[in-house]
Order: structure tokens, then sequence, then C-alpha cells
């Protein structure tokens, strides 16, 4: 029985980073799929140190923890990772447990631009390597002029990117 949970760097209700991380949920096939929650507030020291840990950051902490292994999808916004991404991140440092140390990830990008996100993903890894999860190095799953880049289903179309993507969710996994 694996569990995979996936995250999506948009909150936008039509987010292609979204449509990515559900299609790679079903190529990956697990037995039970989580779409984690990142809607939360900004993280603040005082709000933490007067109230704690928000239950829904805990909650996603709580899901990562218990996962087979991570996807993570995430727009690039100004060359880098979204704001409410970074902002899950932080607040999931601040629990418990170790959250993601040795846990498998895979991580894509879907974004308007020709380099379907290339940054962002640079800027990811750079953000993740404190929590020390294994992260898969490739196939870079890079999806360009996003907007256009799904039909009607929701399914990725292309068959480079789709290729990409078996194989990324292939080794993701093996690694589980």
């Amino acid at each position: 029985m694996t569990t995979l949970i996936g995250i999506s760097g948009s909150l936008r209700a039509a987010s292609t980073n979204t449509k990515l991380l559900r299609y790679a949920a079903e190529v990956f096939d697990a037995d039970t799929f989580i779409e984690g929650d990142i809607n939360f507030p900004l993280y603040n020291g005082d709000v933490e140190e007067a109230s704690g840990i928000p239950s829904q950051v805990q909650t996603l902490s709580d899901q990562i923890a218990s996962a087979d292994a991570v996807i993570i999808s995430t727009p690039e916004y100004n060359k880098a990772i979204s704001g409410a991404l970074k902002n899950a991140l932080d607040w999931v440092s601040r629990t418990k447990g170790g959250t993601w140390n040795n846990k498998p990830l895979a991580i894509m990008s879907a974004a308007a631009g020709r380099a379907g996100g290339e940054r962002t993903q640079f800027s990811l890894r750079l953000a993740m390597m404190a929590f020390r999860p294994r992260i898969l190095q490739g196939p870079e799953v890079l999806v360009a002029d996003s907007g256009n880049a799904f039909d009607e289903n929701g399914k990725l179309k292309g068959e480079l990117y789709n290729k990409l993507l078996t194989e990324l969710m292939s080794d993701l996994k093996a690694l589980t």
C-alpha cells in the first residue's frame, strides 16, 4: 500500500501546476493520493509563540511524514518558487520530527514561459536542501506554455512531456 502526497505551489483554482500534480499522481498510481493544502497564514514567529503551530500546518506535516513519497509541482514567480510554497516550507520546518528527512521527492513545474519553470526548480532544490529529502535529480519535467499543455480532461499533451513524467514517476515509485 503506497501513499503519495502532492503539493502544488499555486493556490489558484485553475492552476496548471495543480493539473500537473494530479496527472502525475495518476501516472504514479498510488493506492492513496493526498493533495496537500498550503493555504496557510504567513509565517510569523510571534504568532507561533502565542498560538503554536496552526492545525492545518501540522496536518500537512503529518501527511508528508506518513507518505511513502512526495511530489511538488510549482510555478515560477519572479525566477523562484511561489511565496505560498516558501511559506508552507517555512511553517512545516517548525514542526517536530524531521518531516522531510530521507523522504523520496520528485519536483516538477509548469509555467507560462518557454523554459517551463527551470529556475523555480533550482530554487526549490535549494530551499529543500536543509530538510534532507531524497530529491530525484531527473528527468526534469518542465512544462512550458502551460496554459496550452493540457487537454480538456486535464491530461498532459505532448509525447516528450508524457515520457519524462512517466520516467520521473517510475523512478519515484522505485524509491518508495
